[in-house]
């Protein structure tokens, strides 16, 4: 794996998905930069990642509630535990679960193994709610995904809040999650 600044090259064997999300950053000037790998299955695949980046990739989770009216977009760091209930008191959202693939290729475009701030850009509608533990906060950068698990990226965290997301025109709600058993 290498670590390329900006957007590939060749784009002949990329998904359209992938290519509006580099067009997008590009648009507002973000700076990122990328690595190509293999879909990362386990733990070590992501580790190799992360050193490449030199940024821990952030665990996204897309949730919902029971009724499937309301969807979240969870960011947290990678080595945190998630736990349903820390973060239903916090939303006023009781029995989360885990989104149904088919909202998350509706909502964000994104298929599962690729979820991703990122998809935020395909939510025209603002149907997801941005959740951000603060301790990915308190970092000066950002790794995600390009709305694929085969490609990731590195960018500023001040860039995501203060450009990214303004333009897709989502807001984000900040959480503490402990994540301890």
């Amino acid at each position: 794996m290498e670590l390329f600044k900006g957007r590939p090259d060749d784009i002949k064997d990329r998904l359209p998905r992938e290519i509006r999300t580099y067009d997008f950053l590009d648009s507002l000037g973000i700076e990122y930069f990328r690595t190509d790998h293999e879909a990362a299955n386990t733990m070590e695949a992501c580790n190799r990642i992360d050193a490449v980046l030199g940024v821990v990739i952030c665990k996204n989770l897309f949730l919902c509630n029971r009724q499937k009216t309301a969807f979240y977009l969870l960011m947290m760091p990678g080595d945190k535990k998630f736990k349903t209930k820390e973060l239903s008191a916090q939303i006023n959202s009781a029995r989360l679960s885990f989104a149904d693939p088919e909202d998350m290729l509706k909502y964000l475009d994104i298929e599962p193994g690729a979820v991703s701030i990122m998809g935020l850009m395909n939510d025209k509608d603002h149907a997801v709610q941005l959740l951000i533990d603060e301790d990915v906060l308190k970092g000066s950068q950002i790794g995600c995904h390009p709305c694929v698990n085969t490609s990731s990226l590195k960018m500023d965290t001040k860039d995501v809040i203060e450009k990214f997301l303004p333009a897709t025109g989502h807001d984000y709600m900040t959480v503490h999650l402990v994540g301890e058993d």
